[in-house]
């Protein structure tokens, strides 16, 4: 019962302690609902262009991912992609670098996709730019 009762125990710090106002790390959400977030931060957070390119990401990575049955890699997934929903949410992306060390562990497809994704967002940023493209919409 003692192993029992400090499982359930928490932390408590002072109400005006720095700790306090550190926010609590979030219950990691299912695949729907966190999908669901990610297509609504989407619509609520980009352009409309950068919208479309990132709800088709999202969809092909959690349709690619839907079959994966490692609970390692189903965490990772799902953690990875909750990360960038709040960082989205709280505008903390803008004018952010890729950790290093999360692009050392990235697999030679993942890097491709990355640079895939990459070249897309310049061709469109180059097309945004050009005086020739905007004046034949």
């Amino acid at each position: 019962m003692r192993v029992f009762s400090r499982l359930l125990a928490t932390t408590q710090t002072p109400a005006g302690s720095a700790a306090s106002f550190k926010a609590a790390p979030m219950a990691l959400l299912p695949p729907i609902p966190l999908y669901r977030r990610l297509l609504r931060a989407h619509r609520h957070k980009l352009p409309k262009d950068m919208r479309l390119l990132g709800d088709e990401y999202v969809k092909s990575e959690f349709r690619a991912h839907r079959d994966m049955e490692n609970p390692v890699h189903i965490i990772g997934f799902l953690t990875e992609w909750q990360m960038y929903a709040q960082q989205l949410e709280g505008d903390s992306w803008r004018g952010e670098h890729m950790d290093r060390s999360k692009i050392d562990k990235m697999s030679d497809q993942q890097l491709g996709q990355m640079y895939e994704l990459m070249q897309t967002i310049r061709k469109q940023e180059l097309e945004e730019n050009d005086p020739e493209h905007q004046g034949s919409h």
